[in-house]
């Protein structure tokens, strides 16, 4: 496997995209922190009383973020795992997975930065084309096996 190109390829990518997710949660527990707004009691019970057991709008924009990156990575890390078994060009590849992770960071930084309209929007639509691509050549190949 580790002579497989098309799929170092998606393991870096893969790697840097996790990665990614992780500092997004090590941000909205430092944001959670500074606005003094906890998800649970004994955490807000530790950090000042009750009154911080709340909801903060930083906080839910954070999560929010996250739970995109969630419900568009694990996908792509499917998608990319199978369309890398495919034997595709390496250098095709590398530009699904390239432009999906360029997509998903600028998403991210356009979320948590609060970037002007429709920064967000053109690079969730931009990271969503390979994933398309890849799972419209996973199924031609796999559909002479249904």
């Amino acid at each position: 496997m580790m002579e497989n190109k098309v799929f170092l390829s998606f393991a870096f990518y893969s790697t840097v995209l996790i990665v990614k997710m992780y500092v997004v949660a090590i941000i909205t527990g430092q944001v959670r922190l500074r606005n003094k707004a906890f998800a649970n009691p004994e955490d807000a019970l530790r950090n000042g009383g009750l009154q911080y057991y709340r909801q903060d709008p930083d906080v839910e924009r954070c999560r929010r973020a996250h739970r995109n990156d969630m419900e568009n990575i694990f996908p792509f890390l499917f998608l990319g795992a199978i369309y890398s078994l495919l034997e595709p060009s390496p250098a095709v590849a590398r530009l699904h997975f390239f432009v999906f992770c360029v997509g998903r960071v600028v998403h991210t930084l356009a979320y948590l930065l609060r970037l002007r309209a429709p920064t967000r929007s053109v690079a969730y639509s931009v990271a969503q084309l390979p994933c398309f691509s890849m799972a419209l050549q996973i199924l031609l190949a796999a559909a002479p096996y249904w």
